[in-house]
């Protein structure tokens, strides 16, 4: 869509009871976006949400009925919206109840997170991909101008308390690692491929923590990792190649997990563990 047509619908949303605030997030907001990519537009809420009026707004904007969830229809972190198609292109209306990412930020002030179950998230959610959201995205309505008060807060920086309980949280990486090796014994790739993912990604946190950079979505989170300041030589090519081949036998996964461990090592000294 361009700018001038997400700047209109993103106002005909902020009229909507309930809707505080409109905000173009995902890549397309970051600038990594491929063609295909699909358009986020975060709508941020607080109760109670007119979600008639919403489906009402999306039956006008897509020329059929379409579903738009109550809140918390799409579970406990991504909270609901919608899945539209509008002339032939792909705009997903994600909520947010601001009052949450408000408490969400000032945990991460303090340097409190939580990682919760969520379908679309194999890693889980982290919490503080809230505020990563809100310091990522780009305004589009916000007519009290409370998400704006929101992200100048933001401009301040990255807390140092998050930092270092993300980097703090690097045990888990050795614990997964030992867990997997259970999976390698037992000749089970399913099991130590899981272990390994959540210990990559658990690397992939603190490495974004310790150069102050949001991640905010672990699709792409090895790739980005790589490409930060602080990331170990080589880290993206030598994670994806970890992943790609857990192995089948016993010791193809044990050699594997060597590399995943020597992996880790070099992590812990990039976050000055």
């Amino acid at each position: 869509m361009r700018d001038e047509e997400l700047r209109e619908l993103a106002g005909r949303l902020a009229a909507v009871p309930g809707v505080a605030a409109v905000v173009l997030g995902g890549s397309r907001a970051r600038g990594t976006h491929r063609p295909d990519s699909d358009t986020d537009l975060g709508l941020y809420y607080r109760h109670p949400l007119d979600t008639a009026r919403l489906r009402a707004l999306a039956r006008e904007v897509t020329g059929e009925p379409a579903e738009v969830t109550e809140p918390g229809g799409w579970g406990p972190w991504v909270d609901g919206g919608g899945w539209l198609t509008v002339r032939g292109l792909r705009v997903d209306w994600i909520y947010r109840d601001l009052d949450r990412v408000r408490r969400v930020w000032r945990d991460c002030q303090e340097g409190r997170y939580e990682v919760g179950a969520q379908a679309g998230h194999p890693l889980g959610f982290y919490s503080h991909a809230y505020a990563g959201e809100v310091a990522l995205c780009r305004v589009l309505a916000d007519p009290a101008g409370e998400l704006g008060a929101l992200r100048a807060e933001l401009a301040a920086g990255y807390p140092p308390a998050l930092r270092e309980a993300l980097v703090r949280g690097l045990w888990e990486c050795d614990f997964c690692l030992m867990i997997a090796r259970k999976g390698a014994a037992g000749a089970d790739p399913a099991y130590a491929a899981g272990a390994l993912f959540r210990a990559i990604g658990v690397a992939c946190q603190a490495l974004h923590a310790a150069d102050g950079a949001w991640l905010i979505n672990e699709k792409g989170m090895v790739a980005s990792a790589g490409r930060l300041p602080s990331a170990p030589g080589r880290f993206a090519e030598r994670a994806q190649a970890l992943l790609a081949a857990t192995g089948r036998t016993p010791e193809e996964i044990g050699r594997t997990l060597d590399d995943a461990a020597a992996l880790v090592a070099d992590v812990r000294a990039a976050c000055g563990g």
